[in-house]
């Protein structure tokens, strides 16, 4: 009892010297003390530490509101936990960069740019090959790490990104391939491994309050797309706080005085919850070598995969990032080495606004231009990144997942002292080798774009404004980009493949290849490609041919129309011969046409399935047509 006692009176002490500092500090805070936790007393201390005195001054003394104003300290308490080092970090940081952004400092000041080392592969030729079966072999060691935290408005669709199809012609949504191309390359990878090491690989979705329930649904729905329940891990990522001023005073929502406005961080924050959750440790002593960051909507991904993971592998990277050709001045950052005076190297990617003044800044005259292989020595990064576990579990341990981040407000003038509305500090995830030492080896490997590279990111209307020969990055060139790559890697292997025609859909002038697909088990690899194609094949540029099974053999097939084949594991399967039919038609949709579906009318195109040739194989055995 005497201890309770002397512990009472102590609080009551301490609580005697908060309300006197506060009774200054905000005094309408003060009237409203009883109502605090100890817990939030502190929060309440803190926020008047970072001078945040304003976020009390239209409290109404206790009685009035209280569910609010605790409602409003929830709030913050979840704030101060989500943030490496809490609310008063994310302040501190937050003026020291909105002081670095008034004063217009280049954060790029006192670094030299040069071309980095990596490696530059062609698909098909014997390096490519080789990387491809080092990365097969390395899969199972792996683990995968989307990043789908965004809502498709900006596409001009209401849904989860990762919801949309990926082509029209199958309807595969982007979440079932990505799941689907997990599973083939499992199923490889611990072929050859006969048992040896991890048996499944894991896949992390980091998601949002927007998506985490959408996300969850969609797997739930369709029995996870042939994945194990366990083998997935939903992580939410938390949004920050918004900033009114230069001085970092949090921003009150105006339509209501007890919520602290909150905007998203930034796809950055994929680190520090791989490491919080305990989710990275968990993997690295699983025996797991990699980790594979990817975003929502990239259909081509997955065929550059297993390469750029050979690379990693043969090279011994501890951070590889994908990048394809760039032109000089192309919208799409560049990966750069940067080197510093006092002897600091780091190797990011620098945005392609900051790289041209950049290079001219530091004697190169002509700024970013191409070298002679027509494309920018500085290859272009699609944020698809491999780390290995590690080093990366290492710097993580010191950093806590923190990524160096950045500020961006809209100024009201040029006197940068009002901002146009409030800001918030950001991270990318590709900035993490900002932090690693020297000693770090970081490289990239460079494929054709056609092959790597379609990402899904602009409504019709913005896309139909793109310049002629640059990028549209919709769903409609994003569709026509699979289509694209599926040709001339059958081009590659020996197959007669027509050349496209071009057609005009939302305003975006496409060439539209021959509709080829096949699921990723059919074929994973260059080499598996070709093991399954023989003799004199060809395909009309009228034709679709969709093949959905892991055992399916083309020899001397001549297509012209459409042709689905579909067996389960198990049927060994040769097709051939001539197939002619109507087939299926691309067909013209109006994207206001609000009677269409969202998805269709994003492309500007749906397909008519008027006649085809199906073979199905519903039992294990050959079979041969």
């Amino acid at each position: 009892m005497a201890t309770h006692t002397a512990g009472s009176a102590a609080d009551d002490l301490s609580k005697l010297q908060i309300d006197d500092w506060v009774s200054s500090a905000a005094p309408n805070l003060q009237k409203n003390l009883s109502l605090l936790s100890p817990e939030q007393v502190e929060l309440a201390k803190m926020l008047l530490e970072m001078n945040q005195g304003h976020l009390f001054q239209h409290w109404p003394e206790a009685g009035v509101e209280d569910d609010a104003k605790r409602a409003f300290f929830d709030q913050i308490a979840r704030l101060n936990a989500s943030y490496p080092g809490g609310l008063a970090s994310y302040i501190k940081t937050a003026r020291e960069l909105l002081a670095d952004s008034k004063a217009g400092k280049n954060p790029y000041e006192g670094f030299t740019p040069s071309v980095p080392s990596g490696e530059v592969l062609t698909f098909g030729e014997d390096n490519f090959v080789q990387f491809e079966d080092a990365g097969i072999r390395e899969a199972r060691k792996a683990a995968f790490v989307l990043v789908a935290g965004g809502l498709g408005e900006r596409l001009g669709y209401n849904g989860i990104k990762v919801a949309l199809p990926l082509e029209s012609t199958t309807g595969t949504c982007f979440l079932q391939h990505y799941i689907e191309s997990i599973l083939a390359l499992q199923e490889s990878s611990c072929k050859l491994a006969q048992g040896e090491g991890p048996t499944e690989i894991p896949l992390a979705i980091m998601t949002s309050d927007d998506t985490y329930l959408r996300t969850k649904d969609l797997l739930e729905k369709n029995a996870y797309f042939g994945m194990k329940p366990s083998q997935i891990k939903l992580l939410k990522q938390e949004k920050v706080a918004c900033l009114d001023d230069n001085d970092a005073r949090l921003a009150v929502d105006p339509h209501n005085k007890y919520t602290i406005q909150t905007k998203p961080h930034g796809h950055g924050d994929v680190h520090s919850l791989l490491y919080s959750t305990g989710l990275l440790k968990e993997w690295h002593e699983a025996g797991r070598r990699w980790v594979l960051f990817f975003q929502d909507t990239n259909g081509l991904l997955f065929k550059a995969i297993p390469a750029s993971l050979g690379v990693s592998a043969i090279k011994e990277y501890h951070v590889n990032s994908l990048a394809v050709p760039r032109k000089a001045k192309e919208a799409i950052g560049g990966i750069t080495k940067l080197t510093h005076q006092d002897g600091r190297t780091m190797v990011i990617n620098v945005e392609y606004n900051q790289l041209d003044p950049l290079l001219r800044a530091t004697g190169h005259a002509d700024g970013d231009v191409n070298c002679e292989t027509g494309f920018s020595p500085f290859p272009g990064n699609i944020n698809q990144l491999i780390f290995e576990i590690g080093p990366y579990l290492e710097e993580l341990s010191k950093t806590g997942g923190s990524i160096k981040e950045f500020v961006n407000p809209k100024y009201k003038d040029s006197t940068k002292t009002a901002f146009k509305s409030s800001t918030r500090l950001e991270c990318m995830m590709q900035d993490y080798p900002k932090t690693l030492p020297p000693s770090a080896r970081v490289g990239f490997t460079v494929m054709d774009a056609w092959l790597a590279y379609a990402p899904v990111k602009n409504n019709p209307e913005d896309a139909a404004k793109v310049p002629k020969g640059n990028p549209y990055h919709s769903a409609t060139s994003g569709e026509m980009a699979i289509y694209r790559a599926n040709s001339l890697i059958l081009r590659k292997v020996g197959v007669k493949v027509d050349e496209p025609v071009q057609q005009v859909f939302n305003g975006q002038e496409v060439d539209v290849w021959p509709r080829i697909v096949w699921k990723p088990k059919w074929g994973l690899t260059y080499s598996d490609i070709k093991s399954k194609v023989g003799g004199n094949c060809s395909i009309t540029g009228k034709s679709t041919i969709v093949l959905k099974g892991k055992s399916i053999n083309l020899e001397n097939l001549a297509l012209d129309g459409a042709l689905v084949v579909d067996a389960v594991d198990g049927a060994e399967v040769k097709v051939g011969g001539s197939v002619h039919n109507a087939g299926w038609i691309i067909e013209n949709v109006d994207f206001k046409d609000a009677s269409v579906p969202e998805e269709v009318r994003i492309r500007g195109f749906k397909i008519n399935k008027i006649e085809q040739v199906e073979k199905t194989y519903k039992e294990p055995g050959n079979y041969s047509n």
